[in-house]
């Protein structure tokens, strides 16, 4: 289903054009389709369809408040990583309940925070995290919900920056530690033992690690009960990867992955929570810009845009391909252009040889599959504010971010040092 198309040429949002977005709120600007959150966040908890499991969105892929809005009221939960995440979480409407907090470096602050709102469980990372949270807990006169996070040492095969289950990766505890880590668990009284947690990476577009995980998960949930610990609640993370259109193998169906989950890990009799973030959010979004010069080079054509890496950081942080579009479409003869931004780096490229149709300057692009890590990844490098966020639904748009002022940006400094 397509929520980005192209009406008498023009592209249009839902039933919104982009042009007219852009003339409203001006460029850079990140674009989202509610229609789109809908649907993705449906399918989900359609093939999930079990009552005993729990679609967690990630948090770190899109936070704006009206996304997670949008998603807790079809009943959505929340993979948070930081009490920022877990407040905005709150503010959105998304109740305690539905809320799992994972993350390596959880501290005694955080962990208070999440006790007194009485979260549904903290995915431990570490046997120091164990520790703390158990001290906290008890400070408070609680006992923490956990499951602990099993590092399988499984090869995801994406890319190295966004592969978490491997050996030599920060996330989780060894799998030759696992029953280690549950038997000091049971000792401690600040600790209520209820699941395991697996995620092994991001954008994976083949099933088997997948399955390998899975198999892993299953496993060790039947040794953990012969050894006396209470296993209710699998959470199997995230990770499916979308289709960027860079020609790729496609990624798995949504189908298949959530029958695989159920063939494996169904006959454990556990509540399943699963741990979406992209391919919720990923193709909901784009992020418009403008071209602002057509620059000939020595050995190379540059379509500089206004939007810059400080905007849009995947293609300079993980060489992640977007595919570029213009939003008005013509027949002009295509060319290889670099497309680049205007930050004072040679890494602020979207791509490096991109076939277009003739482009002119004050003619829009829009970068698609932006809407995830995207706008949380932005940040206000070279003085640049962060872009507005905008969010459609059927023929009428909202900005639910707007765009700062330079004194807003500036105004965050003091200028006067000690003494």
């Amino acid at each position: 289903m397509a929520f980005f198309d192209y009406r008498e040429g023009r592209l249009h949002a839902e039933g919104v054009s982009i042009n007219h977005i852009a003339e409203q709120v001006q460029t850079p600007l990140y674009c989202y389709s509610k229609a789109a959150l809908r649907h993705n966040y449906l399918a989900y908890a359609g093939h999930f369809n079990a009552e005993n499991t729990l679609i967690c969105y990630a948090v770190k892929a899109n936070s704006n408040q009206a996304v997670l809005r949008t998603l807790g009221q079809l009943g959505a939960g929340a993979d948070v990583v930081s009490e920022g995440e877990l407040r905005r979480v709150l503010l959105a409407g998304i109740p305690a309940e539905r809320i799992v907090y994972s993350g390596v470096a959880k501290t005694g602050r955080e962990m208070r925070f999440a006790l007194e709102q009485d979260i549904f469980q903290f995915n431990v990372e570490s046997e120091p995290e164990l520790e703390l949270l158990n001290e906290v807990a008890l400070s408070m006169g609680k006992r923490a919900p956990v499951a602990f996070r099993i590092n399988p040492d499984i090869d995801a095969r994406t890319h190295a920056k966004i592969s978490t289950g491997k050996a030599s990766n920060k996330f989780g505890i060894p799998w030759t530690r696992a029953h280690q880590a549950y038997a000091r668990a049971a000792e401690l009284s600040g600790i209520r033992i209820q699941g395991i947690d697996i995620h092994i990476g991001s954008q994976l577009t083949q099933l088997e690690p997948f399955e390998q995980a899975f198999i892993c998960v299953a496993e060790l949930t039947a040794e953990l009960r012969q050894l006396g610990h209470e296993i209710s609640v699998i959470d199997i993370g995230g990770g499916l990867g979308i289709d960027y259109g860079d020609g790729a193998a496609p990624p798995p169906v949504l189908a298949d992955y959530a029958a695989l989950a159920k063939r494996i890990l169904g006959p454990l009799g556990c509540r399943i929570l699963v741990e979406p973030g992209r391919s919720v959010a990923g193709n909901t979004g784009v992020l418009v810009s403008r071209v602002i010069y057509i620059k000939e080079g020595e050995l190379d054509r540059f379509l500089i845009i206004d939007a810059g890496m400080n905007d849009l950081l995947r293609p300079s942080l993980y060489d992640a391909y977007h595919e570029i579009v213009p939003v008005t479409q013509n027949a002009g003869e295509p060319l290889h252009y670099q497309v680049v931004g205007p930050i004072c780096e040679t890494g602020d490229t979207f791509s490096r040889d991109r076939i277009l149709p003739s482009l002119q300057a004050g003619e829009l692009v829009a970068i698609n599959n932006a809407g995830a890590y995207g706008a949380v990844m932005a940040s206000s490098y070279n003085t640049r504010p962060l872009v507005p966020e905008v969010l459609v639904d059927g023929e009428q748009f909202t900005v639910v971010r707007p765009r700062p002022d330079y004194a807003t940006l500036i105004d965050m400094d003091t200028p006067d040092g000690p003494g």
